[in-house]
């Protein structure tokens, strides 16, 4: 007969710690927005693979998910998990193209283990970067730069490229992509430490602090020439402001807006006859319309890591209990680089 701390080890079951959307918020998401749940994990069944998760993706997007509106994906459900991309290791598999210990990226939500068929999921290689950086610079986030910029913004070596929201996960990508295509590249962020990261660390050629100076000023003295493509993170004033700089034939790429996401009521920009008078194009565009090609993008960038030429900063925080504070984060501008949140220990 077994001893009783072997039959216990034997009946153990596995917990998981799981966001779920609570209700849906107005303004600014409060606390009780998301509920934090614990549950058995359950078995993976027949071509079912066993995810246990270690690194989350925090982006601005998901403030729109929860909104029930029409959109380039469904509303998250009340109940649901909250969704995110994340990094983790398979460690149980029924199928055939993933092994145990293969790590794997996809879209598991804020949850410490995801059974999943696997479509979807791609795996990963901790030897060539920390896993991490799967989330951010050879994530979503990096992609969304990467075809941004030489896609929908067609960059050009001596162009001249403003960017907002430049020292987030996305912004800090898509200066470096125009810096080492031949571009001349201003950022705009928040704050004297964000602005000498942008030039000092990333190789901007100079960048506007929003925060502490008067913008409209900043942007007559920092691209006196104007400008030939705007990246556009954060929409409101800035993106109304940077549309009095464009050049002839300029491309305004429509990343994100996060200063509307948590407004009732967002307006669109008074100056956009600038398009008309500089025969220039503003255009939005959504990551996973390019999926086939992503593939190329991860290579092309892991390239540009290996050689030096483009640098990830990651700022991780701890504990999926700790999953409130941390969205709030991608808001309050509380944060340098690609936002992460750690949920499991790597092994």
């Amino acid at each position: 007969m077994l001893n009783k701390n072997v039959e216990k080890t034997a009946v153990q079951k596995l917990m998981n710690k799981k966001v779920i959307l609570n209700k849906r918020p107005t303004g600014v998401p409060d606390a009780d927005t998301w509920k934090l749940i614990e549950s058995e994990v359950p078995a993976p069944s027949e071509d079912q693979i066993l995810v246990e998760q270690y690194y989350i993706s925090m982006d601005p997007a998901m403030r729109g998910w929860l909104n029930d509106v029409k959109s380039y994906l469904p509303p998250v459900q009340i109940g649901e998990v909250m969704r995110a991309g994340s990094v983790g290791k398979v460690i149980q598999s029924k199928n055939q193209k993933y092994q145990v210990g293969d790590y794997v990226y996809g879209t598991g939500g804020v949850q410490q283990y995801v059974v999943s068929k696997g479509r979807g999921w791609h795996k990963v290689d901790p030897a060539i970067v920390p896993l991490p950086v799967y989330t951010g610079t050879l994530g979503m986030p990096g992609l969304t730069a990467y075809f941004g910029m030489l896609d929908v913004g067609k960059i050009k070596a001596g162009d001249r490229v403003l960017i907002s929201g430049a020292a987030g996960a996305v912004g800090s990508i898509a200066g470096q992509i125009a810096k080492i295509k031949g571009c001349e590249v201003v950022g705009i962020a928040g704050g004297q430490q964000k602005c000498n990261y942008l030039i000092n660390e990333l190789g901007f050629d100079s960048a506007i602090d929003y925060k502490n100076n008067n913008l409209r000023t900043a942007l007559k003295e920092k691209c006196p020439k104007g400008i030939d493509v705007f990246f556009d993170n954060v929409g409101g004033e800035i993106l109304n402001l940077a549309l009095t700089k464009l050049r002839r034939n300029a491309r305004v790429v429509i990343c994100g807006a996060i200063s509307q996401y948590n407004s009732s009521t967002t307006e669109g920009p008074s100056n956009y006859l600038s398009l008309l008078v500089n025969r220039a194009r503003m255009e939005g565009f959504i990551i996973l319309d390019y999926a086939d090609r992503f593939t190329q993008g991860v290579a092309e960038m892991a390239q540009w890591m290996a050689q030096g030429q483009l640098k990830s900063k990651e700022h991780i925080c701890k504990g999926i209990e700790n999953f409130y504070d941390t969205f709030l984060r991608l808001f309050s501008g509380e944060k340098l680089g690609k936002l992460i949140l750690q949920v499991g220990e790597e092994k």
